[in-house]
């Protein structure tokens, strides 16, 4: 997505101010409100990239290096996921609302693809920009004087650098979560993916990614197992635990371990968060044995 866009023209007097307000209004009250959309959309979206991109199975860490199925699966999630989130039926086109069929367009590029079937029609227009960590949510009415002339031999017409200003914003660079995966060095990624068993997985993902809190999300993607948080835990000295502390790094549990986390001073850990951390000195190993963990040597 283009780093500045056009103030939006859809105010009071424009051609299809009307309709699209009408179609924010009716998205609003479904979703209860302006919070919950700028909540859950970004959520909605980290979560269908993520899925498909699998970091820890694949070593894959962007979606450009996905194929153009995987892409096209992800469009068709968000669909799915949109048509779920604000409960609208599905039409003619990928859902109605308000009695009108309207389609759903999904990008991580700076465009929408916008073929003949979908003229004139409203679209929700929903994108993720990456690079920048920011996401958006606009309304649209495909217009054909808000389009590209098509060089597609399928038809298919994208927004003109023009049509952007005809675009009724939600969220518009709104904050995204950024990929886990695209946060750690490349290496990183490698050595976890490339192990065998979801323990190891875990245990890689801890060794390599230290002082930092990692949601459970993520934990759950890398083990791809139904039991990870028994294995994560002591598991009659066979969890991750166990054996990173015989290799001198403690994992804590921001909701168990919030003590020594703070004593150790390791910022903020969420109570679904973990932290991995190899004590660097005996004062260290002293405040892990006041809280009966031993590490390595200690």
């Amino acid at each position: 997505m283009r780093v500045s866009l056009p103030s939006s023209q859809v105010i009071r007097g424009h051609t299809h101010y009307d309709q699209l307000t009408a179609i924010k209004n009716e998205l609003v009250s479904r979703a209860g409100g302006m919070a919950s959309i700028e909540r859950e959309i970004p959520s909605l979206l980290r979560e269908t990239i993520d899925d498909v991109i699998q970091t820890p199975r694949t070593g894959r860490r962007s979606y450009e290096e996905l194929e153009k199925t995987e892409k096209t699966y992800i469009g068709t999630r968000v669909e799915i996921m949109i048509r779920a989130f604000f409960r609208l039926p599905k039409g003619r086109l990928d859902l109605l609302i308000l009695g009108r069929d309207a389609d759903v367009k999904f990008t991580i590029g700076g465009n929408w693809m916008m073929p003949k079937e979908v003229i004139n029609h409203p679209c929700l227009l929903l994108a993720a920009d990456e690079e920048r960590a920011r996401c958006y949510f606009g309304l649209f009415i495909a217009d054909p004087a808000y389009l590209s002339l098509s060089t597609n031999q399928d038809q298919k017409r994208t927004v003109s650098a023009a049509g952007f200003s005809h675009i009724l914003w939600l969220l518009n660079g709104h904050p995204l979560q950024p990929n886990f995966w695209r946060t750690i060095p490349h290496a990183s990624a490698v050595a976890i993916a490339s192990q065998t068993t979801g323990n190891e997985r875990v245990m890689a993902l801890f060794r390599e990614v230290q002082d930092r809190a990692i949601p459970r999300d993520v934990i759950e993607a890398t083990a791809r197992q139904k039991d990870f948080m028994r294995r994560i835990r002591a598991d009659g000295g066979r969890g991750t635990r166990d054996l990173l502390a015989r290799e001198g790094i403690l994992l804590l549990s921001g909701k168990y371990d919030a003590a020594i986390i703070n004593r150790l001073g390791l910022g903020e850990v969420g109570p679904s968060e973990f932290i991995s951390h190899a004590p660097a000195n005996d004062a260290e190993h002293d405040i892990a044995r006041a809280f009966e963990i031993r590490v390595g040597r200690s």
